[in-house]
């Protein structure tokens, strides 16, 4: 997670003091991005130290702010290397950038980019000027299903560990000897685990606009509690079923919980949200999740010794 650039000044192309300077965060990706779409163009680009942060979450924690800009123009002599006062932001850093103290602090008046990197070209073609369509940020199901194989990898680090966790519980709190025991539960829990992580990651995710509610850990919830009823069906089809009445509840409340806790990594992936309503959110909702999968693993454990 340490994928950085160093904060300061870099030059794409041959710029000279009428070019255009533009402003990013020290995060590689959207470093490469923004390089990758200024080709053919001479400009300035002034890097932000936000700690290997992308400029939206950044721009919320605060380290994509106003400050931060001020030192980093003064450090590298902005103001010497060209002669206009205007510097470019992304229009997503701009809940951390105050256009007004910027002006009154380095004398450089902001100028909100697109919300894209791919458009600052027509941007700047276009008198840095945007379209609708550059101040619209949209969260299809193509850029939605971009996200899943991090999220899941991410998730599935922990959960591999959290496994053998869960098969070496199962053996030592279950009634019989040890391996009979991982042989009846560990591996229905581990199924039961990683359903979850299914539901936090994929299922969140790719069916995020019809899932109820306004809030990430709301909608992660929902596709949980889905995620459990099928894996429920799965688990009491067949003959001779393994678990009790006490299973079946464990489970209704162990998936919701860990794919609500995960749905609310997608907050951090959606302009639909604010910093104030994420801490609000978090609140309300991660007590629920405790509550939720203590109860729930209270309950699995328990079936385990009826």
């Amino acid at each position: 997670m340490r994928y950085t650039v160093e904060p300061g000044l870099y030059a794409v192309g041959f710029p000279g003091d009428d070019s255009p300077v533009l402003v990013t965060a020290n995060y590689k990706l959207s470093f490469d991005h923004l390089r990758s779409a200024l080709t053919g163009q001479n400009v300035w680009i002034v890097v932000l130290d936000t700690e290997g942060i992308n400029v939206w979450c950044a721009a919320g924690k605060g380290s994509f702010g106003t400050d931060a800009l001020c030192a980093q123009v003064e450090a590298n002599k902005v103001a010497q290397l060209v002669r206009h006062r205007r510097l470019v932001v992304p229009q997503l850093g701009a809940p951390g950038i105050s256009a007004h103290a910027v002006k009154r602090q380095s004398g450089f008046t902001v100028v909100y980019g697109p919300v894209m990197a791919r458009h600052i070209s027509d941007f700047l073609r276009n008198g840095m000027r945007a379209t609708q369509e550059m101040r619209r940020k949209t969260f299809s199901l193509a850029e939605r299903v971009v996200l899943l194989p991090l999220e899941f990898v991410i998730a599935g680090k922990w959960a591999l560990l959290l496994s053998l966790v869960v098969y070496g519980l199962s053996g030592f709190l279950g009634p019989a000897p040890f391996w009979e025991n991982v042989g009846m539960h560990g591996g229905l829990a581990v199924a039961g685990l990683w359903s979850g992580i299914v539901g936090g990651t994929i299922i969140t995710p790719l069916f995020l606009p019809v899932l109820p509610g306004r809030a990430f850990s709301m909608k992660g919830g929902v596709a949980g509690f889905l995620t459990a009823l099928i894996f429920l069906v799965f688990l009491y089809s067949g003959q001779g079923a393994p678990g009790n009445i006490f299973t079946g509840l464990s489970w209704l409340l162990l998936i919701p919980a860990i794919a609500s806790f995960l749905g609310m990594e997608f907050t951090g992936a959606s302009t639909y949200t604010s910093l104030s309503g994420v801490k609000k959110e978090m609140r309300l909702a991660v007590p629920l999740q405790i509550v939720a999968g203590m109860c729930g693993l209270f309950l699995l454990v328990w079936s385990w010794r009826l």
